[in-house]
């Protein structure tokens, strides 16, 4: 296993902060890796899945023969975890192919760097991106969100959709925002669940003109297209789930100095201001204005304060 090291630099304490546990997640990164023997199929799947999910980063595909994996055998798991912790990422797709099961591909997903559950799948049939041309018809925008369709009562009813269902928001769903600006949503992933099977499409969306203001919405099928069936699979136990959907209720806030909020008018602040002198202020003044004559003309009286405003008002005449 790995050692456990104590950082030495601040570049591998910023590293293990950002590893470190948080109220909200990292982007959930997925690992693609191959096993003992593979088919042209699997790793044609794996290299496009990597297509999908690498924006920003996110996906890390390792293209060399791993040996001894057996993802649901309890030491046949131990090296994902081990790979799971080394590359940071809580998902995990791996192919495989023999003659028992052809074609195969496990999705699985990692809790605190254990495993949580898997899902075994067989590739039936496979239709590549390059295969759709979605590198000429479609190039997904920079940080753009995709769409989702479930198609099927087998998603609400059925244990092995339900769980499927859940990988693929997991695998493909990306960062968390608050907003979405709908020109982003540029793509769809249509998933139909039938009795044995279920159907993979990734379709791009195009906005037709309708003769109307609102366009007609058409979906072109892009790639890669993929119908499973369902094989084995593997669900956390009720503990387990328990503590990994556990969530916070409320972040924890910095309390800032001199703010409050108010029911009516939001958020106050309160600041500071000093007591301010104006007559010491450093401006530029006047000759008539110093300090000097304003204190002798205020101690003249007021017959005398009107002929000396006289005298000054006849010699600027003069001037």
């Amino acid at each position: 296993m790995l050692r456990v090291v104590k950082p030495k630099t601040k570049q591998a304490r910023r590293a293990l902060e950002k590893r470190a546990p948080k109220i909200k997640e990292n982007v959930k990164k997925a690992l693609l890796l191959h096993g003992t023997s593979t088919s042209a199929v699997v790793k044609g799947v794996l290299s496009d899945l990597h297509h999908i999910k690498k924006d920003g980063g996110n996906a890390v595909h390792w293209t060399r023969k791993n040996e001894n994996i057996r993802p649901f055998e309890p030491a046949g798991a131990a090296p994902l975890e081990f790979f799971s912790k080394k590359t940071d990422c809580s998902l995990v797709v791996f192919g495989s192919h023999s003659k028992k099961r052809p074609n195969n591909i496990v999705f699985g997903r990692f809790y605190d760097n254990h495993v949580y559950d898997f899902m075994e799948l067989g590739v039936e049939r496979y239709k590549s991106v390059k295969d759709h041309g979605g590198a000429r018809k479609f190039s997904p925008q920079v940080g753009s969100k995709p769409c989702f369709a479930f198609i099927g009562e087998a998603f609400e009813s059925d244990e092995k959709c339900r769980q499927f269902k859940e990988m693929m928001l997991d695998f493909f769903r990306g960062e968390e925002v608050d907003r979405i600006n709908l020109a982003g949503l540029d793509r769809v992933f249509v998933c139909v669940a039938t009795a044995t099977k279920v159907l993979f499409r990734h379709c791009a969306i195009r906005l037709m003109k309708s003769g109307t203001k609102v366009p007609q919405i058409v979906l072109v099928d892009v790639g890669p297209s993929l119908d499973m069936v369902f094989r084995r699979n593997q669900t956390p136990g009720e503990e387990l789930r328990k503590e990994a959907m556990r969530t916070v209720s409320k972040a924890p806030q910095k309390k800032i100095k001199n703010v409050s909020s108010d029911m009516m008018d939001g958020k106050v602040g309160r600041i500071y201001m000093p007591k301010q002198e104006v007559g010491e202020i450093a401006l530029k003044k006047m000759k008539g204005l110093k300090r000097e004559r304003r204190e002798a003309a205020a101690a003249l009286p007021d017959g005398e304060r009107k002929d000396e405003a006289r005298k000054k008002l006849r010699q600027n005449d003069e001037q």
